[in-house]
């Protein structure tokens, strides 16, 4: 279900004090990273990702890319900084940025 433009912008604000946790470079949507990534949106639910790729059009293919793959929703994207959330299926409290 896509998210709302009021879920968003609560999401937007709760992600705007985040540091990245997953960093993208010339390897892609390597096997690692689509590992860290998932393993990063089921504990925190709510992540930054860097994207280190200097083109701007093969950054938004990558954003796509790993939105797609990954079964979660691009929240906002601003430069090289995507932020994305998948609701985890089980939530953890202590991990959670959007249960703290």
């Amino acid at each position: 279900m896509p998210l709302t433009a009021h879920r968003k912008k609560a999401l937007r604000t709760l992600g705007h004090n985040l540091k990245p946790v997953v960093t993208i470079a010339g390897n892609g949507l390597s096997e690692g990273v689509r590992e860290e990534l998932d393993r990063a949106l089921e504990d925190h639910e709510l992540i930054k990702v860097k994207l280190m790729i200097a083109n701007r059009e093969e950054r938004h293919q990558m954003v796509d890319a790993l939105c797609e793959q990954s079964s979660c929703e691009l929240v906002q994207e601003i430069g090289k900084i995507a932020l994305i959330y998948r609701a985890a299926q089980k939530p953890d409290i202590r991990k959670s940025n959007l249960l703290k």
